[in-house]
């Protein structure tokens, strides 16, 4: 879970018992009768990780109350709260398929284990029962929302593999993928805990803003993370982007500011898969800074999109929340 300064212990206690439920609510939907399906599910339950999105449900609907921290005890948010987790999950294990992983959360992943229809069977197990639990909220608007959130998931990573080897990705496609197939979730979180919560319209957009604005910054982060990372610290496989073609953000800077030379040594290495030799003119470069430099930008305009709303308290711990995605190592 996400490391909370204990200065804001007011809500921090209170947020970590709350998402100690989202825990309990997310594996008793999941569970199945059948040992094989159980044992899959224990397995996947690992990949909770930090639980940002869940912290960040939970912590909107605090701050749209005005740092209410009694919200956290509604069982309609934190019931989203675990439906947002199960959908981040589902994504996991597709996207573990598609990139032909074999390490997350220190452990193997489910298709490395079971084979990639086990894991793609898995991934939509996960999906159904979100909807399934999304629905027991009696929201039928929201169960909208969150459809409306995963086509568009699932559009992003459509693009993405569309655009595979693609040496002239540019920044602005580039930023619509990660929008859509990460952006979107983390400002539903904001956003639709908010709502659920009962905020002001208002409010709630502008949470959902945050959200999503944190969200790129994150997926940036994580693409450095996979170049530069090692499976130890990351805590799953790395090195997956230049394998599978993705062109991440310090590939595209790379490319678009470099000279003639480095630029055809880049592309070389680039279409070779030569990894070792790509990170060294990365890092002779100012294109990891650079792109670090833009998840900073993101999280800095999040924060401006939250200023003025009568948050309480909870502003506090969501500006920390948002440090903290840039200040990760894994």
């Amino acid at each position: 879970m996400i490391d909370l300064d204990p200065r804001h212990d007011r809500i921090a206690a209170p947020l970590g018992e709350a998402l100690g439920s989202v825990a309990t609510i997310f594996e008793g939907q999941i569970r199945s009768e059948y040992p094989a399906v159980a044992d899959l599910c224990t397995h996947v339950a690992r990949y909770r990780g930090k639980m940002l999105r869940p912290t960040l449900t939970l912590l909107s609907g605090v701050a749209a109350r005005g740092g209410d921290v009694t919200v956290l005890e509604s069982h309609d948010l934190q019931r989203l709260a675990a439906v947002v987790e199960m959908i981040h999950m589902a994504t996991l294990v597709h996207d573990d398929v598609l990139d032909e992983a074999d390490d997350r959360r220190g452990g193997s992943t489910v298709n490395s284990l079971r084979g990639n229809e086990t894991a793609v069977m898995l991934g939509d197990y996960l999906i159904s029962n979100a909807f399934h639990l999304a629905a027991s909220i009696g929201d039928a608007d929201l169960t909208e929302r969150l459809g409306r959130v995963t086509n568009t998931l699932c559009e992003g990573e459509l693009v993405q593999l569309h655009h595979r080897d693609d040496l002239g990705l540019d920044f602005q496609t580039y930023l619509e993928i990660i929008r859509r197939k990460t952006a979107v979730l983390v400002g539903a979180c904001g956003r639709l805990g908010g709502r659920v919560a009962g905020g002001e319209e208002a409010t709630c957009e502008a949470l959902g803003e945050f959200g999503e604005r944190l969200g790129i910054a994150f997926q940036v982060v994580d693409d450095i993370l996979d170049l530069e990372g090692d499976l130890e610290t990351v805590g799953k496989t790395v090195g997956l982007d230049l394998r599978k073609g993705k062109l991440t953000l310090p590939m595209i800077l790379l490319l678009d500011g470099s000279d003639a030379s480095v630029f055809v040594d880049a592309v070389e290495s680039f279409r070779s898969g030569d990894s070792t030799g790509l990170l060294k003119m990365l890092r002779e470069s100012d294109a990891i800074d650079r792109a670090r430099a833009f998840a900073v930008e993101q999280v800095e305009a999040a924060i401006v999109s939250i200023n003025g709303f009568d948050l309480g308290d909870s502003q506090d711990l969501l500006r920390d929340l948002a440090a903290a995605v840039v200040e990760r190592n894994h």
